[in-house]
């Protein structure tokens, strides 16, 4: 298996109850599905999965605190499939990139990951901005297509082109690719 590998769900504990998240809440029922496998196949593999989240301006809130209030918005149903598990890590962001003013970058020099999976919401947004953080960081990626959505199917698909031209990251969905692959084939 991928060795040294992290898997990063960003955003997915999310209300969705701004201007666009009823289109963002659509197209993230799509990937729900192919993050829930990699979930699978990382645990089964003793990968770790790291959530990396916005705050919601919840400063003071534990995690479970965050995903009860979330809840209270239209993204329950989606919040609900894909819950972090006990031995998950979980990280809360105050802006775009999960490494900007978090510990993220010391959780993964500690587990000793080089290679990073990242999926979730939203592709264009935070999932961009995580990716080229990453990428300024010298990790390997995989951002499977199938694992990312955005408000806009066309500004998914651009974000996607970047990730792929300027990040070298492969893009590749879990359909064309396993985690056992996705680091050999660009």
């Amino acid at each position: 298996m991928a060795q040294n590998t992290a898997l990063l769900i960003i955003d997915m504990i999310n209300k969705m109850d701004f201007n666009g998240g009823d289109d963002l809440l659509e197209h993230s029922k799509d990937i729900v599905g192919p993050i829930n496998e990699l979930r699978k196949q990382a645990k089964h593999n003793g990968i770790p999965v790291i959530y990396v989240n916005d705050n919601f301006n919840l400063w003071q809130d534990n995690v479970d605190e965050l995903i009860e209030e979330c809840k209270q918005g239209p993204g329950e149903t989606i919040i609900n499939e894909v819950l972090p598990e006990d031995n998950d890590y979980f990280i809360i962001k105050p802006k775009h990139s999960g490494f900007f003013g978090t510990q993220l970058s010391i959780l993964l020099e500690q587990l000793q990951v080089n290679k990073l999976v990242l999926t979730g919401v939203a592709g264009d947004i935070c999932v961009l901005f995580t990716a080229n953080d990453a990428y300024m960081r010298d990790y390997d990626l995989w951002i499977p297509k199938d694992c990312i959505a955005s408000e806009k199917t066309n500004d998914n698909d651009n974000a996607l082109q970047i990730i792929k031209r300027s990040l070298f990251a492969n893009i590749r969905s879990t359909k064309q690719t396993t985690m056992e692959q996705a680091f050999k084939v660009q």
